[in-house]
């Protein structure tokens, strides 16, 4: 539940609905004399959650910074991603480089995904208390660092400590940008915005291996490297020049109430109140009748503050904020919903990481004979799946939740969300069959290639972008929180699994491996089902938690 309502008007809006509104529950649309902003004049669409007439409000700025902003977090999340899992192909040659073998190279992936989950109890405390804006360009910082030493190393220890670094400072491409979408965009936006953020984050991972592979044949794998810095670099000037702080409080009503009695009444203009400062009681819901271009005269026109591009914002108690931040993940794994999604996220994502990790096994043997070239270009497949998955799982997503929002009176479920994933989950079912079978019975690339990694593209855009944006729809306070769930959860997972894919592959075979990890993600997508007719209930159950007040 992102509106302001007071506890009065919360429960005309359930008698005359006859639903209960719980967090994440939705008005969109008037309700009897309950009137809402609009995203237009003429349109009939409520905005959710209500923007306050602030001007630098993020959720009133117009269409240049708004674009601005997400192109500068995408770019980071770009450039942050695609280091850690672009080893794949040029594996043969760090073997060679380092005098090493397939098992312990892998593991330069393995420990970077380890750490890279953990991280983000550093970044996300730090983004909840000073802001996106410091994490994004004190973290491309970092990354500028780290892959200057990997372009350097010399031995296989070396190495391995510039992975480590570079796992530290890429944790913000995993959970800063959700939260930036929920602090931008309106709840019917965020679907689209959402796969968005993990085409993006997932085609990074799947660019890397494509630029790896060539530049390890022809140019050497360290250049590959010093690409690395020029990409970060530029990002950072990007960040530093279009980036703006979007935190912006948006009080509950419990602390505009409190405020309400420790300050004289404000002047009221028949129901408008002219107090409009940020986490001022103006932002308590207003439900009169009244025009949205009275009552948010700067929606879609707004800009940031000279403040929103200082490098850090105040904070009167950032310790106890570091400190709570650090917490409510851990608290998070409760939440029967947080943890639906971190196990979807994580298995999905899964799928693509056993096509990363097994790859240059697969087809530089025979009887493929691929060189790093080839293997490094097939991921093209990959990259176009996601690009599918972009297009379509978002807009579905929004599109449906929409559609059935429509048939139940104007109130939204975020479990409306999850039917969206059933042709995901059969794409998915599809690509992991023709890539275990494929590669085990040696068939042609062309079809394990088109086909199978392909359809691993698609679901691994579509799938976690799904369940997450579940998540956040209920509980979008912690938004950031819920991404450090997600990723501790996926990363030790992908961690685990580079830890004895390749020995389980070369004694097993493909088939076991991969069907088994398909069977896990089927169970855990299965999950939807339970959730669409239990998913409000334990929301009911957590309602009152502190973390609707964060």
């Amino acid at each position: 539940m992102e509106m302001n309502y007071d506890e009065n008007t919360l429960h005309q809006l359930e008698e005359e609905l006859h639903v209960q509104i719980v967090p994440g529950t939705e008005i969109m649309t008037d309700v009897g004399s309950h009137h809402f902003v609009k995203s237009s004049a003429g349109s009939d669409r409520v905005l959710v959650p209500q923007p306050s007439d602030d001007p630098h409000d993020p959720l009133n700025w117009n269409t240049f910074w708004k674009f601005s902003t997400l192109t500068c977090a995408t770019a980071a999340t770009f450039v942050q991603g695609m280091g850690p899992l672009a080893l794949a192909p040029m594996f043969p040659e760090l073997i060679k480089a380092f005098d090493s073998n397939l098992t312990d190279v892998v593991q330069f992936t393995g420990i970077a995904i380890l750490v890279l989950g953990f991280s983000n109890f550093i970044w996300v405390p730090l983004s909840t208390s000073f802001g996106r804006r410091p994490v994004y360009l004190a973290s491309l910082l970092i990354c500028f660092g780290s892959a200057i030493w990997r372009a350097k190393a010399q031995t296989y220890g070396s190495f391995m400590g510039a992975c480590v670094l570079n796992g530290i400072a890429a944790g913000p491409a995993e959970t800063i940008q959700p939260a930036v979408i929920a602090d931008l965009m309106f709840l019917h936006e965020r679907g689209t915005y959402q796969t968005l953020y993990f085409a993006f984050y997932f085609g990074s991972l799947m660019v890397g291996p494509i630029i790896a592979g060539p530049m390890a044949q022809y140019a050497g794998w360290r250049n590959f490297w010093w690409l690395n810095v020029a990409m970060i670099g530029a990002a950072f000037l990007m960040c530093l020049f279009g980036f703006p702080e979007t935190k912006w409080h948006r009080m509950h009503p419990d602390e505009l109430r409190n405020l309400e009695t420790e300050k004289p009444a404000p002047i009221l203009v028949g129901k408008v109140n002219v107090e409009t400062t940020e986490g001022s009681p103006s932002e308590l819901a207003d439900l009169s009748h009244v025009a949205t271009s009275q009552r948010d005269p700067n929606l879609g026109k707004g800009s940031p503050s000279k403040r929103q591009f200082a490098m850090f914002q105040p904070n009167t108690h950032p310790f106890k904020s570091i400190l709570l931040d650090l917490w409510i993940p851990w608290k998070l794994f409760a939440f029967p919903i947080v943890e639906f999604a971190s196990f979807v996220v994580s298995w999905s994502a899964s799928s693509f990481l056993t096509i990363n990790l097994t790859q240059s096994q697969a087809f530089a043997a025979p009887p493929y004979n691929f060189s790093p070239l080839a293997i490094g270009f097939f991921n093209f497949a990959v990259l176009v799946g996601a690009i599918i998955g972009l297009l379509t799982a978002g807009p579905l997503s929004d599109w449906i939740s929409m559609r059935l929002t429509m048939r139940n009176n104007g109130v939204r479920e975020p479990e409306m969300r999850l039917v969206t994933m059933i042709p995901y989950v059969l794409i998915m079912i599809i690509g992991n069959f023709v890539v275990a079978f494929g590669w085990q019975e040696g068939l042609s690339w062309k079809v394990i290639v088109i086909v199978g990694w392909a359809c691993a593209g698609i679901q691994v855009a579509a799938l976690p972008s799904i369940a997450s944006t579940y998540a956040v729809d209920s509980y979008k306070p912690v938004a950031g929180s819920i991404f450090v769930s997600i990723t501790v959860n996926k990363n030790v997972w992908g961690y685990g699994f580079s830890k004895f894919i390749t020995p389980w592959t070369m004694r097993d075979g493909y088939v076991p491996v991969i069907m088994t990890n398909m069977c896990l993600i089927t169970l855990w997508c299965s999950f939807g089902i339970f959730f669409w007719f239990m998913g409000k209930r334990f929301r009911v159950w957590t309602k009152n938690d502190s973390v609707h007040r964060m």
